[in-house]
């Protein structure tokens, strides 16, 4: 009898000991996967291992550069992710083809850390905010010299045709966001069908390529940090980062409004765990986690519990958070359906030929 008990003891010593390494214990555990497909560096790369430490979820991450470049992975299913990050326009189209599946928000409380005014801005996109959830906000604008060029000639999106500029600009190279500036300069809708102001934006645009140093997009900003260019249509999420390498660049949101974005976290319908991608955008909610992309990205986040721990200095910098006076000029781009995508195709392709 004793030879039993000490063997059901030791058995039992075994189990715990085995439990205690990992195999069966609520820390140890492994939940399996979620698969993460988002726009390249938009978050902290250290919160992958925090995630997995935290929930036993081991992450699989795949980047893009632009939301063209997401659409057919994710229409084709070629890729099964569970969780995407992307664009206000591209968001209605994917939900209208029937991409994204509604999220449980009993999975995601650290939705309650989302400013109301950001779920308000998404539900032009998303009208029921059953498909999305905020994860960066942001502007576009100027980043100019300041030891080179005056205040007082930096104001317009039309300013970026003056001639004293030649060769100093560097504009975007992406046909919405290029348009965006020509159609606010003429005083038109980002997200205009009308032909005749598509066009009117073309002639516009060709009227400045001479004064143009470069088209870039993630490059624009190291051009004006390096002195290369005195101009750089930049997000203003870049410019802290910007003037940390060159105190001498200064930035504005043109007087006349600018075009602005809402990047939100989704779940795909392909999504095969999409429990695990719900508990994923929980993390990227929460409060710490809010805090350690804000200090990453230096993007504009809509988490409220974490304002109030973001540095004075760079909640006083008016482009970072933008007040209504600012923000109601701005618009987000829309998606403008197939005929709508084809127009502006045209003139685009017409305007890179010239």
């Amino acid at each position: 009898m004793k030879k039993k008990i000490s063997l059901i003891m030791s058995l039992m010593l075994v189990i715990s000991l085995f439990s205690l390494t990992g195999c069966g214990s609520a820390s140890g555990e492994k939940k399996g996967e979620v698969r993460v497909y988002c726009l390249g560096d938009y978050f902290d790369p250290e919160l992958i291992s925090q995630f997995e430490d935290k929930t036993g979820i081991s992450v699989v991450a795949d980047y893009f550069d632009t939301n063209e470049e997401m659409y057919p992975v994710i229409s084709k299913g070629s890729v099964d992710y569970d969780v995407i990050c992307v664009s206000d326009y591209m968001i209605s189209r994917l939900i209208s083809e029937g991409l994204l599946q509604k999220y449980d928000a009993a999975n995601i409380p650290n939705l309650a850390n989302i400013d109301d005014k950001y779920m308000k801005m998404s539900e032009s996109f998303d009208p029921d905010m059953k498909y999305t959830v905020p994860h960066t906000w942001g502007t576009l604008g100027i980043l100019y010299n300041k030891e080179h060029i005056a205040q007082d000639r930096i104001r317009s999106w039309n300013d970026l045709w003056r001639e004293e500029f030649s060769q100093q600009i560097v504009m975007p190279d992406s046909m919405r966001d290029t348009y965006a500036i020509a159609l606010k300069a003429l005083g038109y809708s980002i997200n205009t069908t009308d032909e005749n102001e598509i066009k009117a934006a073309t002639e516009y645009l060709e009227k400045q390529k001479s004064l143009v140093y470069k088209y870039a997009n993630d490059s624009a900003r190291d051009m004006a940090i390096g002195g290369y260019a005195d101009i750089a249509v930049v997000w203003n999420g870049e410019v802290l980062y910007s003037q940390e390498d060159n105190d001498s660049l200064e930035f504005i949101i043109p007087e006349e409004g600018s075009e602005s974005f809402l990047d939100m976290w989704a779940i795909t319908a392909a999504a095969k765990n999409k429990e695990n991608g719900e508990t994923w955008i929980n993390f990227m909610l929460g409060r710490d986690t809010a805090l350690m992309n804000f200090d990453y990205l230096t993007y504009s986040i809509p988490n409220k519990a974490v304002i109030d721990e973001i540095s004075s200095d760079a909640r006083k910098k008016g482009y970072l958070f933008p007040d209504e006076s600012i923000t109601s000029k701005c618009e987000m781009l829309r998606n403008l359906g197939a005929e709508g995508d084809d127009l502006y195709s045209k003139y685009w392709k017409e305007f890179k030929a010239q």
